[in-house]
């Protein structure tokens, strides 16, 4: 059975336990991941754990089957609802051995249920959980580009 948890800055995550989310993540995203330092910084952007004096937030959402870590979702809350979406999923991977049992299809619904306001995700036009995303009520309004300062 699949067990769903959800930690925010009401609910912290013990230091372990967020270690084992960026070590999940970082694995399980393959890739479509991103380095461990940066993963670590956008968790202690949900909990509110970073140095400055900014307001942050959003959740971890994590999925165990017997007490084991089968998928993860990291949302960031952007503060900026209305112009830009309330919330950026950043991060959603689910475990290689166990994708294809609608552990995805949980966390997202879990994700969509658990923050206020709308949600904005990036995703590679090659990527299989696509299909999910849309099936959800998501939709492709924009093409994202971006500049890269090389300084």
């Amino acid at each position: 059975m699949i067990k769903i948890q959800k930690y925010s800055v009401k609910e912290p995550m013990s230091i372990e336990e967020q270690e084992n989310v960026v070590n999940f993540l970082f694995t399980s995203l393959e890739e479509y991941g991103d380095p461990k330092n940066d993963i670590n910084k956008c968790i202690n952007y949900a909990m509110n754990k970073l140095s400055d004096d900014r307001e942050t937030g959003g959740a971890v959402i994590v999925a165990t089957i017997e007490e084991k870590l089968v998928g993860a979702v990291i949302l960031n809350e952007t503060g900026m609802g209305g112009y830009i979406p309330d919330n950026i999923l950043v991060y959603i991977a689910t475990d290689a051995n166990h994708r294809g049992q609608g552990i995805g299809k949980k966390l997202m619904r879990e994700a969509i249920d658990s923050v206020n306001g709308d949600i904005a995700l990036h995703v590679e036009p090659n990527n299989p959980a696509k299909k999910l995303y849309e099936s959800l009520g998501f939709t492709n309004k924009y093409l994202e580009m971006r500049f890269k300062q090389t300084k």
